[in-house]
């Protein structure tokens, strides 16, 4: 069993609200952290995709005030909305009576329905924390481990899969589910093969700006519809749209963001890449070595910081940048290769940029300078500098 960080996170909410909802893609380990949280106290747990147990909640404020005493987790919350007005009224009731104490973890698929009607409705009582898949300081091991992580992506059972082609097929039958099901469920009816589609286009595009009119000319939809549809995978965390920061240095900036399938290993998949020699020579490498660390280095942000990415008209760029409040910003350059080198691009964005520090987060582990203030490091020194604050 691999122990989840987020674990400390959830346990801290519920110590301060009465709620958590802990939101996350299907299959990432959501449930299992629930039921580790809940075998150390007195507690329930509801999945309320079973009939039997959404039988229970027929009288759902007789049942939660029943279990006054327990921790109540509520999976698959999204079955049953109209859930959130009933644990308001409990709540406030717990409140009246002196409970401050967390008692309700919620689990569901992040989407902008769910977070607009759980906000509405228990603003100021509820928590909200996002889990992803494994990341490069929970899946602890040498290089190839990280390598591993990287071609299968972090979602428990391809990452533990005993193959790389058992690895693949499971992550096939996931994407099948979220393109004929998932998706559907949170959003207008999709066709799956148009779903499909803009999913490979994506892919092919790993971390370019997004130019949403020619996906839509490509799709033969509007680009409205396209907006729309990658709006929804990133409500699913599917897709991260990095948005470009815009300080004031008196030059052109590009406006457009740029987009990422999260998890390099649905990446790999609709891109049929199955193991590391076929990722070696495909073009598609360094962009999605650049997406794992994002997803990285972003998953492991501590306070307000918020991340984006620098580019000119003219073409200087900074991969990742970190803008935190009251600090200079860090400014990270992506490389896949073991021999980092820095191209006059990243150099003129550096000295447009001023950061308080500069990376180059490469695919290997040595930390060493390359100059002009900047450090080639290894991922997981980074991601851990990061969460302990120390840089």
């Amino acid at each position: 069993m691999i122990a989840r960080r987020v674990r400390s996170a959830v346990e801290g909410g519920l110590a301060l609200q009465p709620a958590v909802a802990l939101l996350g893609p299907r299959q990432v380990g959501k449930t299992t952290l629930a039921h580790q949280i809940a075998d150390d106290r007195p507690s329930i747990y509801l999945d309320l995709e079973s009939p039997s147990d959404r039988a229970k909640l027929q009288d759902a404020g007789a049942f939660l005030r029943a279990n006054a005493e327990r921790l109540v987790v509520l999976d698959e919350i999204h079955r049953a909305p109209d859930l959130f007005l009933e644990l308001r009224g409990v709540i406030d009731d717990y409140r009246r009576r002196g409970m401050r104490a967390g008692k309700f973890l919620i689990l569901g698929s992040a989407s902008l329905d769910l977070l607009r009607q759980s906000g509405e409705t228990l603003a100021g009582r509820i928590a909200y924390i996002d889990m992803g898949p494994f990341d490069a300081l929970e899946a602890a091991g040498d290089q190839r481990t990280l390598d591993q992580l990287w071609i299968r992506g972090g979602f428990p059972e391809s990452f533990l899969s005993p193959t790389d082609a058992a690895s693949l097929a499971w992550r096939g039958y996931l994407m099948r589910t979220y393109l004929e099901r998932e998706v559907a469920l949170f959003g207008p009816r999709i066709p799956s093969e148009t779903l499909r589609r803009l999913w490979t286009m994506l892919a092919h595009n790993q971390g370019a700006l997004l130019n949403a009119s020619q996906i839509s000319a490509s799709l033969s939809v509007s680009a409205q519809t396209v907006t729309r549809y990658i709006d929804l995978l990133c409500d699913l965390l599917l897709v991260r749209r990095l948005t470009p920061v815009h300080p004031n240095v008196g030059k052109r900036l590009v406006k457009s963001p740029k987009v990422y399938v999260r998890d390099s290993g649905l990446l790999h998949e609709v891109l049929g890449i199955g193991n590391y020699n076929a990722l070696a020579g495909h073009p598609i490498r360094g962009a999605s070595w650049e997406g794992f660390v994002v997803e990285n280095l972003i998953g492991v942000l501590k306070g307000r910081t918020i991340p984006g990415f620098y580019r000119t008209s003219a073409g200087a760029e900074i991969d990742l940048v970190l803008e935190r409040p009251n600090r200079g910003p860090l400014a990270i350059e992506i490389k896949s290769g073991a021999a980092p080198t820095i191209g006059k691009g990243f150099h003129i964005a550096v000295a447009d940029l001023k950061p308080a520090a500069s990376f180059v987060v490469y695919a290997g582990e040595d930390r060493f300078p390359l100059g002009s203030g900047i450090d080639a490091i290894g991922l997981r020194e980074l991601m851990a500098l990061l969460d302990a604050d120390e840089v």
